[in-house]
């Protein structure tokens, strides 16, 4: 077996652990908190999520890299999205790990980090998906 069919089996079980892990970093700073989390908390974590389905549903296959062919639009639209959607779950977490780590009466740092973590290992999770699970 080569590295490409290895990567086909294991990859996928590979990407659920990193995605796992991203949310347990998220419940952990969540369930340690000592003040209520606010829901915008919550929702890089959502959306980064939302990005990685986002890019799953997507097959490496189905794209055109052709500069010509106008044919694959709605996909490299859809792709488009999911990249912006991605970028600003992740922006997001960072203003909010800012804000955190400035402020006395909100949240401790750890929750901040906890969310970029949360965004980057989910996103990370999306691109193990894709790349294995895309393999013919």
């Amino acid at each position: 077996m080569d590295f490409s069919e290895l990567w086909a089996i294991f990859g996928p079980g590979v990407a659920g652990a990193v995605f796992g892990a991203g949310w347990w970093f998220w419940v952990d700073a969540v369930v340690c908190s000592s003040v209520k989390i606010s829901f915008l908390h919550y929702l890089p974590g959502i959306f980064a999520s939302l990005a990685a389905l986002m890019f799953n549903c997507v097959r490496k296959e189905d794209i055109d890299y052709s500069p010509y062919d106008e044919g694959e639009w709605r996909l490299k639209l859809w792709l488009f999205i999911a990249y912006v959607v991605s970028f600003v779950s992740l922006a997001a977490s960072v203003g909010l790990l800012i804000q955190d780590a400035l402020g006395k009466s909100g949240p401790s740092a750890w929750t901040g980090v906890a969310g970029v973590l949360q965004c980057v290992f989910v996103l990370i999770s999306g691109l193990i998906y894709w790349t294995s699970h895309s393999e013919s």
